[in-house]
């Protein structure tokens, strides 16, 4: 696949990066304080929040695997956005209006209030470490990307990612990101529809597409029996990964802490989940179309940019790596802006014997940005030399062995008030460990690929095991003074700006009524 840009599609890439490095820089200069810089001041409103973490979500990673699996395998793996609706009801509805009634900055200062201080400093540096690491590979992934397209040294792909992606999120922190965030996800969704419509027209239209891929691909639970995704896999495994990815990852969570209100952060959220229903069209449908025009494709990860080059006309061109740029910045200053949160507010705060002006606060997060951010760099070489399964599979395969201990101690964290200190403490520490050693083992393919069953069965079973550790050692390890937990219902009636709930939840009915309908005609 070669890759030929005219003048045309750089001018399109440079007036991009422009606009978008001016936007930031223009939020940046209207920040003031530390918390502006952590959380926007709490200042997000439901439409920036809800495109911020649909933006957050899509990464280059997302947008060249979506299309590999779906040319691969059609429309089970949209299982993962699809189903993730549920898990965002949960986060709006059940977690967040504890997150926000506790008045917290970060994931670990709610450890810290639920379950003490050893559990959120082994949290703190565990998420912190995940972060970072999760920086390496997105900016791994793409500069290689931007590599095959613009044909420049790995090196200089970094160097430019890293330094646009780091320069306004560490002026400008949260509200910097997040503006900017919404501003790329309205700019992927108009140009992925586009490239998706294009292939569609190239194939005869969707009577003709229907026709020349195969059935299969159409199909969203597949048979017990199936390779790739068997149904069980996905109905009892992609939620342990879905409960951390959705409702405790900082990353995403930190959007909704921003908000005005709770009533905003729901609204924001609810957005999202509407969002979601159109990542199909603009993420999977050019791989399945991809199917129908280049069925003979070697690389299924090669299927979106095949579509791009041999579909899209100049200026186009530089619009979908204006995208690609678009989610790989979009994603990367989110991490970053999280990492720096994390270690701002949960390490650097807690070991230090003195109380810090939130001016210092505020400069030892931007410092941690550029660190970080520099990292990742030497993170992202290390992966060079790495070779493995698909790209989606790969990445989803990461998450599913990181998430079944955080998953547990924040689900039982919020609706069990029986589980002790002791109980989450242990569980985070002594549950990582069989999780990390059979999550090397499947991606070294040791003592062979068929010995392990699928990797959301493998994240399944862990979070079955560990969430029986935890409630066995709740028992046996009481908390002395029992924590004050308040109820679901006593949440919202402390959270100011709730008076919309019941229209909150007709919007979720109205969701899942679609969601509904969806699943019926894809199965």
């Amino acid at each position: 696949m070669e890759t030929s840009l005219s003048y045309i599609d750089f001018i399109v890439i440079a007036v991009y990066v422009a606009g978008l490095m001016g936007l930031g820089f223009w939020v940046s200069f209207r920040r003031k304080e530390s918390q502006d810089y952590f959380l926007a001041g709490k200042n997000l409103g439901w439409k920036t929040i809800g495109l911020s973490i649909f933006g957050t979500n899509i990464s280059p990673m997302m947008l060249i695997s979506s299309s590999g699996v779906a040319f691969a395998y059609g429309m089970v793996a949209n299982n993962f956005e699809w189903l993730a609706w549920i898990f965002l009801v949960l986060m709006a509805m059940v977690f967040l209006p504890y997150y926000l009634s506790s008045n917290i900055s970060t994931m670990p200062e709610f450890i810290l209030k639920r379950f003490g201080k050893p559990s959120r400093n082994f949290l703190s540096w565990l998420i912190f470490f995940q972060i970072t690491i999760g920086i390496g590979s997105v900016l791994y992934a793409g500069a290689i990307l931007m590599g095959q397209i613009l044909d420049w040294p790995l090196g200089i792909s970094l160097l430019l990612i890293t330094f646009i992606s780091a320069s306004f999120t560490i002026t400008g922190g949260l509200e910097a990101v997040a503006i900017t965030d919404a501003f790329q996800s309205i700019l992927m969704i108009v140009a992925c529809s586009i490239l998706s419509f294009v292939g569609i027209m190239a194939v005869g239209g969707f009577e003709e597409l229907y026709a020349r891929v195969p059935s299969d691909h159409w199909v969203l639970f597949r048979p017990a029996s199936d390779s790739a995704y068997p149904w069980p896999a996905i109905v009892l495994g992609y939620p342990v990964m879905a409960i951390w990815y959705w409702c405790a990852n900082q990353t995403i969570v930190q959007r909704a802490l921003g908000a005005k209100s709770l009533k905003e952060a729901q609204k924001g959220i609810l957005f999202t989940s509407y969002l979601k229903i159109l990542v199909p069209i603009i993420f999977f449908l050019p791989g399945i179309v991809c199917v129908a025009l280049y069925p003979d494709l070697e690389d299924p990860d090669s299927a979106f940019m095949t579509m791009v080059v041999n579909h899209l006309p100049s200026g186009m061109i530089g619009l979908i790596v204006s995208v690609l740029l678009a989610a790989l910045i979009s994603t990367v200053n989110s991490m970053l802006n999280s990492a720096s949160t994390i270690f701002t507010l949960d390490i650097y705060k807690n070991v230090s014997k003195t109380p810090k002006s939130q001016n210092h606060l505020q400069r030892v997060g931007q410092v941690v940005t550029g660190l970080v951010a520099f990292l990742g760099l030497f993170i992202a070489y290390g992966l060079s030399a790495v070779k493995g399964m698909n790209l989606f599979d790969l990445i989803n395969s990461i998450f599913s062995f990181l998430s079944p201990s955080l998953a547990v101690v924040f689900l039982l964290g919020i609706t069990w008030k029986k589980s002790s200190r002791t109980a989450a403490y242990y569980t985070l520490v002594l549950g990582n460990i069989p999780c990390i050693i059979i999550g090397v083992l499947y991606l070294a393919g040791w003592p062979s690929k068929e010995f392990w069953p699928h990797f959301l069965m493998l994240s399944f079973y862990l979070f079955a095991g560990l969430l029986l550790f935890m409630v066995f050692l709740s028992y046996w390890f009481p908390d002395k003074e029992r924590i004050s937990w308040p109820t679901l219902r006593e949440t919202y009636l402390d959270s100011a700006g709730n008076s919309g709930i019941r229209n909150l939840w007709i919007g979720w009915a109205g969701l899942a009524v679609i969601m509904g309908f969806l699943y019926v005609i894809f199965n």
